[in-house]
């Protein structure tokens, strides 16, 4: 096989896995304080397990959560709403461990006489885009979310009114000459109740789910597994412990490009994890956008405590159609990369947050976005002699 003929896979869960529904959680808590109090510092992680859920995590803010409240509406909202799941909102534990962001990050984060507002932590944050979609994302990491988001909407609809909340999906690409062909293999592990059998599951989620996602990448060659154990009744908490973070490639580019380890839900933007990942999304996807390379992946990386990053990187992979050193003029001319401008520019001091938790951070169009903007892309190209 050569370098341009391969195979490419990514993965997506659903809003009722474990992980996912934790991240849920974080991110809930973050705008229910963003709601009240704008300049809250947050940084929340959440565990779930069988009949259990936990909130831990550093909280600085004039607001209040009522977690009893907050993690149930959203345990509630994702689906686990019947006691046959052996797990659900009315009658699992709900604890909460909350104290204050320690003083020795908060001097080196506060705006102050002398000090503009620093990075909260030391790190690396990846940002990509790329021309397989017009989201301009990898393929695969899109219709792997697609066939998760629609697994809860057939539920949700009661087109499949036998399936629960938990879910996983993953594709396989075939790429011919570096681009997508067709869709070698599919699966599909959908949670569903003992009453249905799997000959009638199978039939249903492959025309129900993945035949109108995949549309003409799926063809009569194309692999499917659903289900691949026979049996998924008991999921969710309930059979696996979800924490917060623990889906970064999900939530990205589904192992396209680099990532630099940090997770996003339950963080403020104060923390790089979040805002710079945003950002370096935000400078790759204006990039691409304005035609001054095929794909592009940016590096930026900071200290604890201080504004300027330590480093920006820009790769294009050999794709750019100006010199790399005209790129990134352009992106320091246009964009600044401190803590306190990212979250200007992107206007992230909102209750925002909640919806990036399932189903990917990057390649959404709706409004609360941001960083999905190509609003540079005009200017960059104009400026490029393109």
């Amino acid at each position: 096989m050569s370098s341009k003929n391969y195979l490419f896979s990514s993965e997506s869960v659903t809003e009722g896995h474990p992980d996912k529904l934790c991240d849920q959680i974080s991110d809930a808590v973050l705008d229910e304080l963003f709601r009240q109090d704008p300049k809250s510092r947050v940084a929340v992680e959440t565990a779930t397990t069988a009949g259990l859920v936990v909130v831990m995590g550093e909280i600085t803010t004039h607001g209040y959560v009522e977690f009893q409240k907050v993690v149930r509406d959203v345990i509630r909202e994702v689906g686990y709403t019947k006691p046959d799941y052996l797990f659900d909102y009315r009658t699992c534990g709900v604890l909460a461990s909350i104290h204050e962001q320690s003083p020795d990050i908060a001097q080196g984060v506060d705006v102050n006489k002398g000090h503009e507002q620093g990075a909260g932590d030391q790190g690396i944050m990846f940002g990509f885009a790329c021309r397989e979609t017009p989201e301009l994302m990898p393929l695969p990491i899109m219709l792997a979310h697609r066939l998760a988001r629609r697994l809860a909407e057939v539920r949700k609809n009661g087109a499949l009114p036998y399936l629960r909340p938990d879910g996983k999906t993953q594709v396989t690409l075939e790429y011919n000459d570096l681009k997508p062909k067709r869709a070698h293999t599919v699966v599909v592990a959908a949670q569903h109740d003992e009453s249905v059998s799997l000959d009638k599951l199978r039939r249903d989620i492959t025309e129900e789910v993945i035949k109108p996602v995949c549309g003409n990448w799926f063809d009569s060659r194309t692999i499917v597994h659903i289900n691949g154990t026979g049996k998924f009744v008991l999921g969710g908490p309930a059979a696996d412990t979800g924490v917060t973070g623990r889906k970064i490639i999900i939530d990205t580019y589904g192992g396209r490009g680099h990532h630099g380890g940090g997770c996003f839900s339950g963080k403020d933007p104060t923390k790089v994890d979040r805002s710079g990942a945003y950002t370096a999304r935000y400078v790759a996807k204006n990039i691409v956008a304005a035609g001054l390379a095929d794909q592009c992946e940016v590096q930026i990386s900071y200290v604890i405590g201080v504004a300027k990053p330590l480093s920006v990187f820009i790769d294009t992979r050999g794709t750019a159609k100006v010199p790399v050193e005209k790129i990134e003029k352009l992106v320091v001319d246009h964009v600044s990369f401190k803590p306190a401008d990212m979250i200007k520019n992107l206007d992230l001091l909102r209750p925002i947050y909640r919806k990036t938790a399932c189903y990917g951070h990057f390649g959404r169009e709706e409004p609360e976005f941001t960083w999905e903007k190509t609003d540079l892309a005009k200017k960059m190209r104009a400026e490029a002699g393109l």
